[in-house]
């Protein structure tokens, strides 16, 4: 996601938005909303989680699993699917999204009803938002996503953007992890003059979150490195979307990747580098683990499956779709970031889902810094990856799990409340066919964009049914969403990444062997 110069007003009322949500439902987007049977049991499927998996019956009662065992008898009361010879799963977990964002940049047409709605037919049941400040307050900035989020059609939660440094933010953060369930904070190093923060900020940031029990998110590009380059492709004529690239290489992506990492290592505290693109950031990341240092690494589908060659499109409309911060890699990186993910040196797959139509990519037709910096994937992030990882032979249906969903959840601490399988988990639940095949296009996904990045990619693994709380909501390629039905999960503070933390400063402590004393000089 980037930031541009021209402010849009964003206006939802009731009659817009029914009026879009029948329009899609003519287009056979969306059916009626119906929330099914209390009682579900999923059949006969191969039951993958995190580590383990085995042919059982799931079956769920009032939106909770209540066992998962083989040859469950139950009563006629109870809806059966059959998942013989399908894999059933944990519904996939977007950890970073951006709906009805309205910041600058003319308003995202996703909003929490159509950007959710697309998620759940992509196999995606919770996803975890970016809430921004609100004239400068957190709080205020809270309240107003928890306002437009009242739409809601699946689970979500909340990541807190941080912009400035005071003791008013400082006592808000306070307030929003220990009264709001938000349990991270993220830090923009990029979008100089509008969201970027400097070190200092960064390290006081840093330190509150580590007393709190938050993690700590950053946006690594050297923002003042950017505007230098952006500043030379403009003097050179180049105005088009490669110019993007062109301006932010991989480079100023690994130097604030590694600073990030170092001043967090100065502080003692885990650190999360949202939407890694490039070797150099990976290779940061690769380092500060192999060191022991608590660091998570988070590419996106479209850093796995596309490269920057797009970019240079002859057509204007085709290389604007693709724009995003920080860009897409030369090939090689695409390679590069998969094998990451299936070492171990990265740990889950986002999206940073943030829709905006041709209309809105054409703002910028004389100057690439313009362009609202955007891309789709929360419909397709499941599918990608599957098709990408799994299907090439590179991760194991396990892996994919522990990728799309249950890392997500231990990261922010709510496993296994989601992310398994398991008895007592939320019912979200996705059936995928290996032996199916899925096609990729704008003109049958569900978000509100016009156009799709992925679009004609075609790939092995359908997810054939989607259930989040319980309910029935894809199946027979129809969604069948209720507006309202979604609920906020508040996430607790001091997850697996804080084990330990104090014993490291204990030993930091010990290893100063200082102040020495000295003997007073006198005069």
């Amino acid at each position: 996601m980037q930031f541009v110069t021209s402010q849009f007003l964003h206006i939802f009322s009731f009659t817009f938005f029914t009026v879009i949500t029948s329009s899609l439902s003519q287009s056979n987007q969306f059916c009626d909303a119906g929330t099914g049977s209390s009682k579900l049991l999923v059949k006969g499927g191969t039951v993958v989680n995190a580590h383990h998996q085995q042919i059982a019956d799931v079956y769920v009662e009032d939106g909770v699993i209540v066992a998962v065992n083989p040859n469950i008898r139950v009563g006629d009361d109870v809806t059966v699917i059959d998942a013989f010879g399908k894999y059933v799963m944990p519904g996939g977990i977007d950890p970073h999204t951006h709906l009805e964002l309205d910041f600058v940049f003319p308003g995202t047409v996703d909003d929490f009803f159509s950007g959710q709605a697309a998620a759940l037919a992509g196999g995606t049941t919770m996803h975890i938002d970016f809430a921004l400040p609100l004239n400068g307050s957190l709080t205020a900035g809270f309240e107003d996503y928890v306002k437009k989020a009242k739409k809601s059609c699946m689970d979500y939660g909340f990541h807190m953007v941080i912009s400035k440094w005071d003791e008013t933010v400082s006592r808000e953060m306070e307030l929003l992890v220990k009264e709001k369930g938000i349990n991270s904070f993220k830090f923009f190093m990029a979008y100089k003059g509008l969201a970027m923060i400097n070190d200092e900020l960064l390290l006081e940031g840093f330190k509150k979150c580590k007393s709190l029990g938050a993690l700590a998110m950053v946006h690594a590009e050297n923002g003042d490195a950017v505007y230098e380059g952006q500043e030379k492709m403009i003097e050179l004529g180049i105005t088009g979307p490669e110019g993007h690239a062109l301006s932010r290489p991989s480079v100023v992506e690994g130097e604030a990747t590694g600073r990030a990492i170092r001043l967090a290592d100065f502080v003692n505290t885990p650190l999360y580098v949202v939407h890694v693109m490039s070797i150099d950031a990976m290779e940061e990341i690769a380092k500060a683990r192999k060191s022991g240092q608590k660091v998570i690494g988070e590419p996106i589908a479209s850093g796995l499956a596309l490269d920057e060659s797009w970019l240079w499109h002859p057509d204007f409309e085709i290389a604007a779709k693709y724009v995003t911060s920080p860009p897409m890699r030369k090939r090689g990186h695409d390679k590069a970031l998969q094998a990451a993910l299936s070492t171990g040196v990265l740990q889950l797959v986002g999206t940073d889902h943030c829709a905006y139509n041709s209309s809105q990519k054409a703002l910028g037709i004389d100057d690439f810094r313009k362009i609202p910096n955007g891309i789709n994937g929360i419909e397709e992030r499941m599918h990608l990856v599957w098709d990408i990882m799994v299907e090439s032979g590179q991760i194991t249906p396990s892996d994919y799990v522990r990728l799309t969903s249950t890392e997500c959840a231990r990261i922010f601490n709510i496993y296994p409340k989601k992310g398994a399988i398991l008895p007592g988990s939320d019912a979200d639940i996705i059936i995928l066919n290996p032996n199916s095949s899925f096609e990729i296009s704008a003109k049958s996904h569900h978000s509100r964009m016009d156009t799709n990045v992925y679009e004609g990619r075609t790939g092995k693994g359908k997810i054939e049914v989607t259930i989040a709380g319980g309910r029935i909501v894809w199946e027979n390629d129809e969604l069948k969403v209720t507006p309202g039905s979604g609920r906020y999960i508040q996430m607790p503070p001091f997850s697996y990444l804080f084990d330990g933390l104090d014993k490291k400063d204990a030993i930091y402590l010990n290893s100063l062997q200082a102040p020495v004393k000295r003997a007073k000089v006198s005069s």
